[in-house]
């Protein structure tokens, strides 16, 4: 709601490109997300936000634009993959519990008992950590795809490609810049 009196002159504003035409708004992400129709039971439209967000996505030279089937398969496999990783979080939690009561008390042990239950214990806290990575790479995978940035490489902004994200949804990287960051 605009102050009476404050209207301004067309071509009168104060820095060049911020003048606005009448009925435009800016479009941010969530105005996309929560204008997306619906039917009464809760479906997208054929006209939904995947569908709209498909021209935003980036694709290497010669690959089709990104369909709402495909992204709606790439978020079902990074809704699937984050259950999988939560449930052996939750078994190896379980598991290091476990290894940290029984093998605390050194009673009756012996100091081979004792090196052995420290490797296997620290080989659980190195897997329970790389799941705990892998998580967090397919949070970020689901972020940038509700954002719009899916599919733009993290390092030199070049699109990854739609058949390096269909095999591994949660790659940030472009082959180029995974393969230079592999040789380090």
């Amino acid at each position: 709601a605009k102050k009476p009196g404050t209207a301004k002159k067309p071509g009168t504003a104060k820095k060049p490109g911020t003048a606005k035409k009448p009925g435009t708004a800016k479009k941010t992400g969530t105005a996309r997300r929560s204008g997306a129709a619906t039917r009464p039971g809760g479906q997208a439209s054929a006209r939904s936000t995947s569908s709209r967000r498909t021209v935003d996505l980036p694709v290497l030279p010669g690959e089709k634009p990104w369909t709402g089937a495909e992204l709606a398969h790439v978020r079902a496999e990074l809704d699937d993959e984050r259950a999988r990783l939560l449930a052996e979080i939750r078994t190896a939690e379980d598991g290091i519990a476990a290894l940290l009561r029984d093998g605390g008390d050194g009673a009756g042990n012996d100091q081979a008992d004792i090196g052995s239950s420290a490797l296997e214990r620290d080989a659980e806290m190195s897997l329970a950590n790389n799941t705990r990575d892998m998580l967090f790479q397919v949070d970020r995978a689901s972020a940038r795809l509700a954002d719009g940035t899916y599919g733009v490489c993290e390092s030199c902004g070049n699109p990854i490609g739609k058949g390096r994200l269909l095999a591994f949804p949660r790659a940030t990287l472009c082959v180029t810049c995974k393969q230079r960051q592999e040789r380090r």
